[in-house]
């Protein structure tokens, strides 16, 4: 089962795993939330994208875990549009039937997304002004371990 969402509305990650554990032999589910930061300041984030140039992009991502793992199951799902501090951005989720493959292939998910998905991220702040949020070499890092 491969589930791959771009969307605006927030996600419910019980349904979500519910959904993925029904998968096949389901040992191990891990799963990472990401969630926008309360920096001190910042007002909000927006994130935009191009809708078929992204879904393209992250099915590919995906498609890329599950032939690397041996996953039973894998969600992807990204928002898009404008998150206040606390609100969720990204949800993935891996099932299978042993825990390395489910955590390695979340965290080889989450280090290829921060990097290859194109989302373009822009902070607001308190005090009125706005920041595209540039790639930094740690996720880049990161990324290249896989």
């Amino acid at each position: 089962m491969l589930k791959v969402a771009v969307t605006e509305a927030a996600f419910d990650l019980a349904a979500e795993a519910a959904a993925l554990q029904g998968a096949g032999e389901v040992g191990a589910l891990a799963s990472f939330t990401g969630i926008c930061r309360a920096d001190q300041g910042l007002r909000a984030m927006v994130l935009e994208h191009y809708p078929a140039m992204t879904e393209r992009a992250l099915r590919g991502i995906a498609q890329e875990a599950m032939a690397r793992w041996p996953l039973s199951g894998c969600t992807v799902i990204h928002r898009h549009g404008r998150m206040l501090p606390g609100d969720p951005i990204v949800l993935v989720l891996t099932a299978s039937a042993h825990r390395a493959a489910a955590l390695e292939s979340c965290a080889f998910l989450m280090d290829w997304l921060k990097t290859k998905a194109p989302f373009w991220k822009r902070e607001e702040w308190e005090d009125g002004s706005t920041r595209w949020v540039e790639a930094r070499a740690a996720d880049e890092d990161a990324a290249g371990r896989w």
